[in-house]
């Protein structure tokens, strides 16, 4: 088992230098650099820019050097902790991934615990009252859930919010605690504001988790061996939890892998629409703006978000089925 864990482990570094690769290519693909779409907001805003001030921003961002150097330098500068310098807030990039990536990380493991502790019992359930009442009830959350994009539903709970209570459920913090010291009634006010963005961002998980451990619970049911441990006499709860459970999880356990960035991403027109201040808004207007140093960490980051993910996945994979443990 350790041995397996370290050969994952070794792949991970080639395939994140691809990755890098292959990102830093992308977000350099669009013609001009950030000095052109920079001097595009001066032209559009009247003002005359000189050509040697513009060569005099390339020169000063780098901008001037061949690709392969860019990415080179940027690269270096990972193996040593600088992500680089933000062209568009013209701050370190570790700084700016520093102020928000608590905040993502909080609401994505809020989405996370949401989507698991809720996605797999009620798939359960569904799956073991198959075309009862609650069957066709989940059923339709389920098919709703994955329906409504997390925006509009982060729209509609606002205005739910608003209409109910009074007041605007935006940001994570009431206005009299933004700019507090941490304390005790800080932390309860973030409970408060906590589990809106955390509901948003996990519902299409957890619909889908719902769909899809109800469909590989089902599938196990029908099996022979289940049908021979029930004329045993064993109990249904002992029938369920022995092996059909067990083996319906797996694909569960292996999409981990995708929930740890897809949140992440998923938190994107959310954090839009709530003011939240997570990395997702500062990607969107890194890639508009071609902040390439910017864009390329945070793409960095995802990715390596996803490939430990996988790694998670396989062990708990080998862990939780046998088969697999043995093969290793």
């Amino acid at each position: 088992m350790i041995k397996y864990v370290i050969r994952r482990f070794l792949l991970m570094i080639p395939t994140l230098i691809a990755i890098s690769v292959i990102s830093f290519a992308i977000i350099q693909a669009p013609p001009g650099d950030f000095v052109t779409s920079y001097v595009a907001q001066l032209v559009s805003m009247g003002e005359v820019v000189d050509p040697a001030q513009i060569e005099a921003l390339r020169a000063r961002y780098g901008l001037g050097q061949p690709i392969y150097v860019q990415y080179f330098k940027w690269m270096w500068g990972i193996l040593h902790g600088d992500l680089g310098r933000s062209l568009q807030w013209n701050k370190p990039v570790a700084k700016l991934v520093a102020e928000r990536l608590p905040w993502t990380v909080t609401i994505s493991l809020t989405a996370l615990i949401f989507v698991y502790v809720i996605g797999i019992p009620i798939g359960t359930i569904s799956a073991t009252h198959q075309y009862s009442i609650r069957d066709y009830f989940f059923t339709l959350i389920g098919f709703i859930g994955l329906a409504i994009p997390n925006f509009l539903f982060a729209l509609i709970l606002l205005w739910l919010y608003f209409v109910y209570t009074g007041n605007v459920a935006v940001g994570l913090f009431s206005p009299e605690f933004q700019m507090a010291s941490w304390s005790l009634a800080k932390f309860v006010d973030l409970l408060k504001h906590l589990w809106m963005p955390g509901l948003i961002v996990g519902t299409a998980g957890t619909c889908g988790l719902i769909r899809i451990m109800r469909a590989n619970l089902l599938d196990e049911l029908q099996k022979p061996y289940v049908m021979v441990a029930r004329a045993k006499g064993l109990t249904e709860r002992k029938v369920l939890y022995k092996y059909p459970f067990r083996i319906a999880i797996n694909p569960v356990v292996s999409t981990i892998g995708w929930t740890l960035p897809g949140l992440i991403n998923g938190a994107l027109l959310t954090s839009l629409v709530l003011g939240i201040p997570t990395i997702a808004p500062i990607f969107l207007n890194s890639l508009l703006n071609q902040d390439m140093f910017l864009a390329g960490s945070i793409v960095f980051i995802l990715s390596f978000l996803t490939v430990i993910g996988t790694l998670i996945s396989d062990v708990l994979l080998a862990w939780v089925d046998p088969r697999i443990r043995e093969a290793v």
